[in-house]
């Protein structure tokens, strides 16, 4: 075990490592944060930042000689900046885990090869794969192998003609192409898995999305029956397990008919997961430490039920004007059980995550309803 006041490391900077950052603090930790944004909200308040690329060979070497071990914020760090940490000292996520949760189409062959369920899918490396894609995949949605997050890199496509302009719009670069599947509705697991291979599975969480953005998230999900629930805890544990995968790691499913098909994994902690700061013994961050650091995993149990409501930068931008202005809180925070959390980035884009509110309570579908009059309250 590693135990404090060891220096851990981590590799990004925004809001997922800020809050990694806070629990390692709580915990006793120091924490090291690499991430090349000056500004950055997580290394404003760590106790080093390192302002690099992920690849910078120098901070890289100043990492593996200081911490005691790595993690990474997101999936889109280099596997190869990863794997060369891991001569050194434990890096959890191992960077094959991540290597495969940041490739849509090497996850998609993971998720075949072990036989998990997944949504019919072709690879597409040239219009040529367009043009010999099975009919049955349209509608589909044609998706940028890498670096596609919160909508991006993706377009919806009808027929083979719009999948070649798509695909000639996206850059002509890999991609997969997704049969568009008829939703019951979008569940995601969030789970722990420490180096000895315990597993700690939180309650189902249903997502909503607006424009490909997580909009909003309710746990335990309202809609999801206690069979439902099994089935995708024991689909969410079977990929930790065959992935040796060691941290946090995020589950997010398709229901269609009643069925669990696997969307995407992320190998960190997730969005969806945001409800654990406020309904749970233990949330995803310090799961996140404690894996990290080969700590037995705390306690999941739900204290209350709870809703996470996105908070995006479109609220920080009035529509007469390009200029941003800080939202009105003040009838936000009057509200007792409601939590906000702001990220504390500069600038405010659209569809740019700038923070949360977190509801907690007793009955899922109300707080749905609490949820929807608290954000009227903002401008």
């Amino acid at each position: 075990m590693i135990l404090p006041p060891a220096t851990l490391g981590i590799l990004g900077g925004g809001q997922l490592g800020r809050y990694f950052v806070r629990a390692a603090h709580d915990m006793g930790y120091r924490v090291i944060v690499l991430d090349s944004d000056p500004d950055s909200v997580a290394g404003r308040i760590a106790d080093q930042h390192i302002v690099a690329a992920y690849d910078d060979k120098q901070a890289l070497a100043h990492m593996a000689q200081t911490c005691a071990a790595v993690t990474t914020e997101f999936e889109s760090v280099p596997a190869s900046s990863l794997a060369y940490l891991a001569n050194f000292l434990p890096v959890r996520p191992g960077p094959e885990a991540v290597a495969i949760c940041q490739d849509r189409l090497a996850e998609k062959l993971f998720l075949q090869d072990m036989g998990f369920p997944h949504v019919p899918y072709a690879a597409i490396a040239s219009e040529f794969d367009i043009e010999l894609a099975d009919p049955a995949l349209f509608p589909g949605i044609l998706k940028r192998s890498r670096c596609g997050y919160d909508g991006k890199g993706q377009v919806r496509v009808q027929t083979t003609a719009e999948a070649l302009a798509a695909f000639r719009c996206l850059g002509e670069v890999p991609c997969v192409l997704e049969r568009q599947m008829r939703l019951d509705c979008e569940v995601s697991v969030i789970l722990a898995r420490n180096p000895a291979g315990q597993i700690a599975c939180y309650p189902l969480a249903e997502n909503h999305h607006r424009q490909g953005i997580l909009d909003f998230s309710v746990a335990p999900a309202p809609h999801a029956s206690a069979d439902l629930s099994l089935r995708a805890e024991s689909i969410a544990r079977g990929i930790a397990a065959r992935m040796n995968y060691v941290g946090t790691l995020a589950v997010e499913f398709f229901v269609v008919d009643g069925q669990l098909y696997v969307n995407e994994l992320a190998p960190r902690p997730h969005n969806s997961g945001h409800y654990t700061m406020d309904a749970c013994v233990t949330n995803q961050f310090e799961q996140q430490v404690r894996a990290l650091c080969g700590l037995p995993l705390g306690s999941i149990a739900m204290h209350s039920a709870a809703i996470m409501v996105n908070l995006l930068g479109d609220l920080w931008l009035d529509s007469s004007s390009t200029q941003a202005s800080e939202p009105d809180w003040s009838r936000l925070l009057q509200l007792p059980m409601l939590r906000l959390y702001n990220y504390g980035k500069r600038e405010a884009r659209c569809g740019r995550k700038m923070g949360h509110f977190t509801v907690t309570g007793d009955d899922p579908q109300k707080l749905v309803e609490l949820a929807a009059e608290s954000r009227s309250f903002i401008r």
